[in-house]
């Protein structure tokens, strides 16, 4: 069994925020996981994409939680060639998810993958989530990639989908990325932070503002996890260089290092 709660980390020393100074992605003797995820809203792809690209292989992640994916001509062949960039896979979303996209690399083992679509309020964008159960070595978690409604009301429906659609995924550990599209203490980035644990506050790490890249004032990105998951460090990597966080997207990415206890087939 994997227990609800762990003890909480010490926090690492910040070192410049550089990717390189978090823990490195391995599996353990019994078989648990030490992963890194992003979580990036990439705007469409509408930037500097190879600063893009840059960005995410310094970070070297093995889960990227992408919010506002390209929707429209020719989707799929824009995914996978940031896929291809960044050294990574394409595991599921895009335009059938409404714009929430999700890469991996080659230690994810995919159970299986499902794009959500939500209801539809008149007048506003479509919404839905990414969502997959991966494996890394004995390790089983659930995954979504989430961007919440520009609209309060609606935002706040979300919110509770959201917590419900991680339940029904089933697995011992879940993680969520999101574009909240509100800070906290916003009602819907409340609600989250209460079902799951934020991971910035758990274990903070580099920096905490996310939008907009220029010049940032506001943390409305964020990852969350369930209490089984031992979070190592959260925040942004602003050790990157700035010219690229600026040049690739409006959002800044947030990085965390994650530990899997090993869970039962």
């Amino acid at each position: 069994m994997v227990p609800d709660t762990l003890p909480t980390p010490q926090p690492l020393p910040d070192a410049g925020a550089a990717p390189d100074a978090l823990p490195r992605s391995h599996t353990e003797p019994d078989g648990s996981a030490v992963i890194r995820v992003l979580s990036y809203n990439v705007r469409s792809l509408r930037d500097d994409e190879e600063a893009l690209a840059r960005v995410i292989r310094a970070c070297a992640p093995d889960l990227v939680l992408v919010q506002e994916a390209p929707r429209f001509f020719r989707w799929r062949k824009h995914a996978a060639r940031l896929a291809s960039k960044t050294d990574l896979v394409v595991l599921g979303g895009g335009a059938t998810a409404a714009g929430p996209l999700l890469l991996c690399s080659l230690r994810a083992f995919a159970e299986r993958t499902e794009d959500v679509l939500l209801p539809l309020t008149p007048g506003l964008h479509r919404r839905g989530f990414a969502t997959a159960v991966v494996r890394f070595g004995a390790a089983r978690v659930g995954v979504i990639s989430a961007h919440l409604s520009l609209d309060p009301t609606e935002r706040a429906a979300q919110a509770e989908l959201l917590v419900e659609r991680a339940g029904a995924l089933d697995a011992p550990h879940v993680i969520v990325a999101a574009d909240v599209n509100e800070p906290p203490p916003g009602p819907a980035f409340t609600h989250l932070a209460h079902a799951f644990q934020d991971c910035r506050t758990a274990a903070p790490w580099g920096g905490e503002p996310t939008f907009p890249s220029s010049s940032p004032t506001r943390r409305i990105d964020a990852i969350f996890t369930t209490r089984s998951v031992e979070v190592l460090a959260c925040g942004v990597p602003t050790a990157l260089p700035a010219p690229d966080l600026r040049a690739a997207t409006d959002h800044l990415p947030v990085l965390a290092a994650l530990r899997l206890r090993a869970t039962s087939p």
